[in-house]
């Protein structure tokens, strides 16, 4: 049976403040060529459908032609939620929805309710696990403690007590959205660290025969069987090297598994420039990069005048513009952004503690309290959302 595994298109993103959406559709219109060109058997779009939890309505129209379209294909699709997604809009219909083979998991407590797909060998159980935020499952899941890994597990077993009841030889996949240990991030990844603990073992995944992942945006092979496809457009200028791809997955009789990166349409190059700016603007090795969608940082010791208009002029696609004077001393010359840039929320805090006191880090104590005040936010505003 053959999968054609993406994630995070976060529809109604823009780009520094440029709008993505036609690059966007481009991408769905290329999703739907590769369905029929590559005889897909069934889509898995692993979280993260939308960039935030009330989308605008161009964005929404844009999913809506999309599942119409996936459904006059006739091809399975299997859909999950992420944490950009509100997870009961996104279900919103699913039941009447799945009647057409798009089938939405953005509910928890279906996530050992598989979609059953057959083929001449056997059956193929699809199991999608929407975000899961650990304060608010912890419970129903009986998870030992409030974390990612405990929910997730706890979410794995059950998928894996139902595979034990089903025909010897049926085949299985998860869809999860998560951050998997060993996965590289990006700046554009939103965190979804609780109690301080970022990533989930890919063992947690043992069991399946494949794990299509959602969350991270570069595209990465954690396992030979647990893979994030990534998102299909770069979303920050960290992605510059990142090569945009879906998984295609081909899955065998005994479970065996190949994998083919297909490449998705690139609306604009992206660019990282660094140096003078009299070298930016005369050096010909950087011709290549005159329609790219650029962000430049400047080196000069003294900060030039009139930066912007005189890179864009050359570059006219420049998004961002930094300053980063050379032989002036480490310390204190980076921007806030680039302070922060990496840091959780829990460091951040902490760093803050630390400041406005004349110095000494939080103890044990003193970051427990914190990490339990970022809980309750998060739970309280995940609360928020869902009575919506």
């Amino acid at each position: 049976m053959r999968f054609l595994h993406t994630s995070d298109w976060h529809l109604g993103r823009t780009f520094h403040r440029v709008g993505l959406l036609r690059a966007q559709a481009a991408f769905i219109d290329h999703l739907i060529d590769t369905v029929r060109e590559q005889a897909v058997d069934a889509v898995l779009v692993a979280g993260d459908i939308y960039d935030r939890a009330v989308p605008p309505l161009p964005a929404v129209e844009l999913y809506d032609r999309a599942l119409h379209r996936l459904a006059e294909l006739g091809v399975p699709t299997v859909m999950i939620s992420g944490n950009h997604d509100s997870a009961r809009r996104l279900g919103v219909g699913a039941g009447l929805i799945g009647r057409a083979g798009i089938h939405l998991r953005t509910d928890p407590a279906g996530c050992a309710d598989p979609v059953l797909l057959a083929d001449v060998h056997g059956d193929v159980a699809l199991y999608g696990l929407p975000y899961l935020e650990p304060a608010l499952v912890k419970d129903a899941f009986a998870a030992e403690k409030v974390s990612h890994e405990a929910v997730l597990g706890a979410a794995m077993d059950r998928v894996r007590a139902d595979l034990a009841g089903r025909a010897p030889g049926t085949r299985s996949v998860v869809l999860a959205h998560a951050f998997v240990t060993g996965g590289q991030p990006s700046d554009s990844e939103r965190d979804i660290t609780v109690g301080g603990v970022e990533a989930v073992p890919a063992a947690v995944f043992d069991g399946v025969d494949y794990a299509a992942l959602g969350h991270l945006h570069g595209c990465q092979t954690i396992t030979d069987r647990v893979r994030y496809s990534g998102s299909p457009l770069a979303y920050s200028f960290s992605e510059a090297d990142h090569r945009k791809t879906m998984w295609l997955i081909d899955l065998g009789p005994a479970g065996e598994l190949t994998a083919e990166r297909i490449d998705t349409p690139v609306p604009r190059p992206l660019a990282r420039l660094r140096g003078h700016l009299d070298r930016l603007l005369d050096d010909p090795a950087l011709d290549a990069y005159e329609d790219s969608w650029v962000e430049a940082t400047l080196t000069d010791p003294v900060r030039p005048e009139d930066p912007m208009a005189r890179i864009a002029a050359r570059f006219p696609h420049t998004l961002s513009l930094a300053f980063d004077p050379e032989g002036r001393p480490e310390e204190g010359t980076a921007s806030y952004a680039q302070r922060l840039m990496g840091r959780s929320d829990q460091q951040i805090a902490e760093d803050f503690v630390a400041h406005v006191r004349g110095g000494g880090l939080p103890d044990e104590a003193e970051r427990s309290v914190l990490r339990e005040a970022f809980d309750t936010v998060r739970t309280d505003t995940a609360v928020e959302e869902t009575a919506r």
